[in-house]
């Protein structure tokens, strides 16, 4: 595949967040695969140098990666791969030795080329608060902050908003994954110094094939991310902060726990007496989550 002809700067978006498995790579494909939709060019960077899996969630093959391109031993135009829903990533390799030879200080080289070819850049990052998940949060336009309603992830994802303010990173703001009608998120959100753009619900309707938005494009989730795309296009093209857009949310996403299977357990962690709440006594507490989205 050659790069596209464009002649203005396409913007940068890093995806990250403190704790590994909170669907920073899931929301990196979705929005992806959205804006191909819309009509934007748009590729996507595998920078989880240690745990690289976009190839995998996508089913796509290829040649080179953006390991080979940091160790010097490919270029950006050879490892572009073509992938579901249009999209066009830049995959990373899953071994040790490709981890120990590939230099993270290169990819600001690497992103440059891209944001001169693409609409839109978007930089999957990988956990932790390591130098390779440093160089991706100083060189975006704006970073997308992404956690679970896990007491670990949250504090993570903390320490990644003081990180990103090091690097002088500007923060769109966080999105909230894998939520049901009783997770607390006006108590997450008050611990986060940056705007709530919205929460993705559990949804086990949606296919574990990517992108959700387009294998399951009927589901509670792909919504979300569609309702999510169309805040950010504002940011990427109109210029908007993130506290300017509408928060993504509809109360109709949202089910009695109980209801569902595979987070049962772990919603009787969460939410505790929380699960005797009734419909009614949301309506009187001005809904799901308080009124937050009211």
């Amino acid at each position: 595949m050659v790069l596209p002809d464009q002649t203005m700067a396409g913007y940068v978006c890093t995806i990250a967040g403190g704790k590994g498995g909170v669907g920073k790579t899931t929301t990196a494909i979705n929005i992806g695969a959205v804006l191909e939709e819309h009509g934007y060019d748009t590729v996507i960077v595998d920078a989880d140098l240690g745990m690289a899996n976009l190839a995998e969630m996508l089913e796509a093959d290829y040649d080179e990666s953006i390991h080979d391109i940091l160790a010097g031993n490919s270029t950006v135009s050879a490892a572009l791969t073509d992938a579901k829903g249009g999209l066009t990533i830049i995959p990373g390799k899953q071994s040790l030795e490709a981890f120990a030879e590939a230099d993270p200080a290169k990819l600001r080289k690497v992103i440059k080329t891209l944001q001169n070819t693409f609409d839109v850049v978007l930089v999957d990052t990988g956990a932790g608060l390591s130098h390779e998940t440093t160089v991706p949060l100083g060189l975006a336009d704006g970073i997308l902050l992404v956690t679970t309603p896990d007491g670990v992830a949250v504090n993570d994802t903390v320490k990644t908003v003081d990180l990103a303010e090091r690097v002088d990173g500007r923060i769109i703001g966080a999105l909230i994954t894998r939520v049901h009608r009783n997770t607390d998120v006006p108590s997450i959100a008050d611990q986060f110094d940056v705007p709530l753009l919205g929460v993705i619900p559990v949804d086990l309707e949606a296919t574990e094939e990517e992108p959700h938005v387009l294998t399951s494009p009927d589901s509670n989730a792909s919504e979300a991310y569609s309702q999510l795309t169309a805040q950010l296009e504002r940011v990427f093209f109109e210029g908007q902060a993130g506290d300017e857009l509408d928060r993504v949310f509809e109360e109709g996403w949202f089910i009695e726990e109980s209801e569902t299977d595979s987070d049962t357990e772990e919603a009787e962690t969460e939410t505790g007496d929380q699960e005797e709440k009734t419909d009614d006594e949301d309506e009187e507490s001005d809904g799901v989550f308080g009124g937050l989205f009211g």
